[in-house]
């Protein structure tokens, strides 16, 4: 059996303790995770300092993606904490009737079983995935980029321990502690002990890991997300709302990509957004009509509707209408999150209906659409499948269900 297979081994006999666990053990051991963590705050700094000095020569985004400093460090504490505090997602009683022979059924939550996390720099992934993966009762294996593991065997070390002292099995999280890639290829092997994989990263790794593994995906490729600005907006708002959406973070998948104008807005808002976009460093790529409107623009391609930038550029487009910012964004659009920003309760309830995201907003940023901001604490990511789970994946969304039937001595006709 080679070491990844016993990892699986490990984390199947885990995850079946695991379910029968309390919630207040579950939430325990999430408290501990927070507490030692804080004990070894200054090892996880010093670990993350090594591997920023060793990424030194990498992408200023990719150092960003990184780092953990003073305030990444309480956020991830402080997730484990909120994690703790949720409402309990296992053992939930989703729906129960008694059929007319008397038999009792009742569809149950339970827990999926071995999550799989793989991902990239962002040491916070670590302490997120394990937050999530044990709140809904579900052992977790995590192999975080080769750039980040110095900080990930600390945190895992620790969060380890923090398990076993709450009286749950330690391999209910467990970190591989190599950078080499070969163990990912091995992982995905590994589907008679791993029940999901989810990957966390760019599109390449997303797609790679999708091809390359027999095991259930939980995944998004790209975040194409769309503002459509109708007619009758307020355009103080709009503006405040697209430069939120743009710009409060460009390095992220909710982050704003193709701004959709109604025609109908005067050059004046047209003019507003332009010039707000501007002074935040954003290059504006744009379609004709708004260039004639708008000078100074560089023009938009095809490929720009179908581009997830992730920088400093955003793609403007000028609609004549809601009926064509609709068909754009079924065209364009990537299913992840879209919004609209207009006065009319009619016009918003009509885009609601009818775009199909993971995510649909009414006058708020599009950067909005996470777990934090939904109520559901950690997350470990957005999905933008259709099946099981759709949008930000919490604790509720890593559990399945099963069918309990009890009865007294009822027999098949």
């Amino acid at each position: 059996m080679t070491e990844i297979e016993e990892l699986g081994r490990r984390a199947r006999v885990a995850a079946a303790d695991l379910r029968s666990a309390a919630p207040e053990r579950r939430a325990d051991a999430l408290n501990r995770m927070a507490g030692k963590l804080a004990e070894c705050r200054e090892e996880v700094l010093k670990a993350n300092a090594a591997d920023m000095a060793a990424a030194a020569g990498l992408s200023t985004s990719f150092q960003k993606r990184l780092c953990v400093d003073d305030k990444v460090f309480e956020y991830m504490t402080r997730r484990l904490q909120e994690a703790a505090a949720l409402p309990d997602t296992v053992g939930r009683i989703l729906e129960e009737r008694t059929m007319p022979s008397g038999l009792q059924v009742k569809r149950v939550s339970v827990p999926i079983g071995v999550i799989a996390m793989i991902y990239e720099a962002r040491p916070n992934v670590t302490t997120d995935a394990a937050a999530v993966a044990l709140k809904s009762g579900n052992a977790v294996i995590l192999k975080g980029g080769a750039e980040s593991l110095r900080t990930n065997l600390v945190l895992a070390r620790a969060m380890r321990e923090a398990v076993r002292e709450a009286g749950l099995p330690e391999d209910a999280v467990q970190l591989i502690p190599t950078a080499d890639r070969s163990a990912v290829t091995e992982l995905l092997k590994q589907d008679r002990y791993i029940d999901l994989v989810i990957p966390r990263g760019g599109k390449s790794l997303i797609r790679a890991i999708a091809e390359g593994t027999r095991i259930p995906v939980l995944k998004h490729y790209d975040g194409i997300c769309h503002q459509y600005v109708a007619g009758d907006a307020d355009p103080e708002m709009a503006v405040k709302l697209i430069v939120n959406s743009k710009c409060q973070n460009v390095a992220v998948c909710n982050a704003l990509e193709t701004l959709l104008l109604d025609a109908e807005l005067p050059d004046s808002a047209l003019q507003k957004i332009a010039d707000a976009l501007r002074e935040n460093g954003i290059e504006i790529r744009a379609c004709e009509g708004f260039r004639a409107r708008v000078p100074g623009c560089l023009p938009a391609s095809e490929e720009d509707w179908d581009t997830e930038y992730l920088d400093k550029i955003l793609s403007i487009r000028l609609v004549h209408g809601m009926e064509e910012a609709i068909h754009h964004i079924a065209e364009h659009g990537s299913g992840h999150t879209d919004g609209i920003i207009t006065q009319s309760e009619e016009l918003a309830a009509g885009f609601v209906a009818r775009v199909d995201s993971a995510s649909v907003l009414v006058n708020a940023s599009t950067r909005l659409s996470g777990g934090g901001d939904y109520g559901m604490g950690a997350v470990v990511g957005i999905s933008t499948d259709r099946l099981h789970a759709r949008g930000p994946v919490g604790p509720a969304e890593l559990c399945t269900y099963k069918w309990v039937a009890v009865g007294n001595g009822q027999l098949r006709k």
